[in-house]
């Protein structure tokens, strides 16, 4: 069964269930300064398990992009992605766990057609010293339908993951019961690290069974949560239930709420019985791709052809919701991408220029599910021909320099080098195929000045004095980093993490400021002119957006006035929540990023009492009530390129 077909066979079924289908957020938060990526099917729902009314009623399905940063360097084994997609269903306040579980069973067994005698499920142990009992009715609900599917349905209490490891599985055993450090949710983590007032709860994890033979150095015996490769984890339903109390205590909430999120490709390499979520349909066609191109099968270069396959996938996607490659925040991570794509590339021969036609293969399998993707095609055919034949530039004179490196490391002096693996050191020409037998390190400083001068992130430099049999000093490398930032005034906090860096007084004014900073902008520049990022503080705005050229300073000079001359006017800021489909038939309201908004959008208009509007635009985030609050004059300080085709503008109120 392909990826798409279980996509649309599981928004079917929840729709059928009473669901509204909401669209995937972008990959970039919009107004959450806790991340860079949205990494999960529940990041984006969180404020409304929290409480918030959601405009699209208490049940609730989709398909989440999801990028998570951190698994780069995991990727090239049968399971590890940077960009996936969660299917994600959530109660709130509606449905609970019987009707959670069987939908999720009925699901999985019936619509996708997993053998139910291939599943197996965990659930929460309990927490006694948190007065949080073992979620008996959970494991009962699940022996009801292994019943019905005429499979084993025997109970076990494991523990932990190394408790499962000294214990394993015996016979008939199906579901198991886990610690909090498996099977409970909250933000902070276990119940005892959960502040007064968080919420959480006990979850449920479903796991596939692929037969693989066990292997003892992950532990004596095999269990669900064991990291062999035999189980699969394809989904996890959590019950957000319960509320820490002043005393310590656990009671239940008023309102519970259903959290569920399954891996796309993961589901659909059950389906398939082979734990390589690679040959499945989403990312078979660019393997196939790449064996043509390169000339090489996929059996006898798996880990090159995956970290391709995977990395020009995030990057399409990424590229898609409009994040360019650059040298910081999230464009890092695009550019980081491509780079190591390029590099696999090369290691297995695929013809330089050629990264743009495995873009196509990713456009043509995901188009009908993400019409952007074939909307922006040949933005994004352009950005990522253009950052490869960058880096090609940027590989040849940084791998220059660090063969210069290499010959002066340790303070060797380039004449006492004679051979390097028995090859003549004057008539090594392929520096790509050196492999030194010593043990050498890349100093800090050297490391520094390939990341500044040559564009070498740390990451290529490491990967690629590794492939030498080199090390690197990173500790050296990080200390010189962090001087450089202070010196660029660039600490953490004030690092982009999208939106809003918090809720302050000072920054609501900032936020508010922005809208008219945009709505002068296009009254200047033309209807053109859309939002294509921003990172508000309390102490200064930065808002990018889109356009070709350089802006004037004559024109900067009247947008200061336009936002200064609405400050003045005292002009009130006023919500109304419409349908999306209406709000972009009407020219009057200005939207960027309208995939990331659900079916009911919030529309801020800042107007003054002789009816002149100064903005009108989709915000899902805190304003002034009335813009004579809004303390300063409004100064431009900066504008520049931000990357293709979008320019930045720094601002301050003063």
């Amino acid at each position: 069964m392909s990826g798409n077909e279980i996509r649309s066979r599981f928004l079917a079924f929840m729709e059928k269930k009473g669901h509204t289908i909401i669209p995937s957020a972008a990959i970039v938060p919009e107004n959450d300064p806790t991340t860079l990526f949205t990494g999960s099917g529940m990041q984006p729902l969180v404020p409304y398990l929290m409480g918030e009314t959601h405009p699209a009623g208490t049940r609730l399905a989709d398909s989440q992009k999801c990028f998570r940063a951190e698994d780069i360097e995991e990727v090239g084994d049968n399971r590890h992605t940077t960009f996936f997609e969660m299917l994600g269903n959530w109660s709130l306040g509606d449905y609970f766990k019987t009707e959670q579980v069987e939908w999720l069973f009925r699901f999985l067994t019936e619509e996708v057609g997993l053998d139910p005698a291939k599943i197996y499920v965990t659930a929460f142990l309990g927490d006694e010293k948190a007065g949080v009992p073992k979620d008996m009715e959970v494991a009962t609900l699940w022996q009801k339908f292994f019943t019905e599917k005429g499979v084993s349905h025997g109970v076990a209490d494991m523990g932990s993951e190394a408790a499962g490891s000294e214990r394993g599985m015996q016979e008939g055993e199906r579901i198991f019961y886990y610690d909090s450090s498996k099977n409970w949710w909250s933000r902070a983590g276990k119940p005892e690290k959960m502040p007064v007032g968080e919420i959480g709860g006990p979850d449920t994890e479903v796991f596939y069974d692929f037969g693989i033979e066990h292997d003892t150095k992950y532990g004596a015996y095999c269990h669900p949560n064991c990291d062999c490769g035999r189980f699969m984890e394809i989904g996890n339903s959590v019950f957000i239930q319960y509320i820490k109390k002043d005393d310590g205590s656990f009671v239940k909430l008023p309102k519970q709420n259903v959290d569920f999120g399954g891996g796309l490709e993961r589901i659909a390499a059950a389906a398939n019985n082979d734990a390589d979520v690679f040959t499945i349909d989403l990312l078979k066609h660019v393997i196939e791709q790449i064996a043509s191109l390169s000339g090489k099968s996929y059996a006898e270069n798996r880990t090159a052809f995956r970290v391709i396959a995977d990395h020009l996938r995030g990057a399409t996607f990424m590229i898609g919701d409009g994040i360019y490659p650059g040298n910081a925040e999230q464009g890092y991570f695009v550019r980081r991408l491509l780079r190591r794509a390029v590099r696999y590339a090369d290691m297995v021969g695929i013809p330089a220029g050629e990264l743009k036609l495995l873009a196509k293969s990713v456009i043509s399998t995901y188009a009908g599910q993400y019409p952007v993707l074939r909307e922006r095609e040949a933005d994004i055919i352009d950005v990522i021909y253009g950052e490869e034949q960058q880096f090609r530039k940027t590989l040849k004179n940084g791998m220059k320099r660090f063969f210069t490196i290499v010959k002066s490391i340790n303070d060797i002096p380039v004449e006492k080098i004679k051979t390097i693996n028995g090859v003549p050191f004057e008539k090594i020409k392929d520096i790509n195929n050196i492999r030194l037998n010593t043990q050498l390190q890349v100093s800090g400083k050297d490391a520094f000045e390939l990341f500044t001068t040559y564009g070498f992130p740390i990451e290529l430099t490491v990967e690629i004095a590794h492939e030498r049999g080199m090390t690197v000093d990173i500790e050296g490398f990080t200390a010189l980093m962090e001087e450089h930032r202070v010196r660029s005034r660039a600490g953490a906090e004030q690092k982009f993490k999208g939106g809003l860096a918090d809720a302050s007084e000072k920054t609501v004014m900032y936020h508010t400021a922005t809208h008219l900073l945009l709505a002068g902008l296009r009254k200047e520049l033309g209807e053109g002119v859309h939002q294509a990022g921003s990172n508000i503080t309390a102490e200064r705005l930065r808002f990018d957006f889109t356009y070709d050229e350089k802006v004037g300073d004559d024109v900067l000079r009247r947008v200061e006035t336009y936002v200064n001359d609405a400050i003045g006017k005292k002009a009130q800021v006023t919500i109304e929540t419409i349908a999306k489909e209406a709000a972009q038939n009407d020219p009057t309201i200005e939207g960027s990023f309208w995939d990331r908004y659900p079916d009911q959008v919030k529309v801020y208009t800042i107007s003054d009492s002789e009816g002149t509007v100064y903005s009108r635009e989709l915000c899902g985030g805190p304003h002034v009530e009335e813009t004579g609050t809004i303390t300063g004059t409004f100064k431009i300080t900066k504008e520049e390129a931000s990357s293709r085709g979008v320019r930045r503008i720094k601002a301050v109120l003063v």
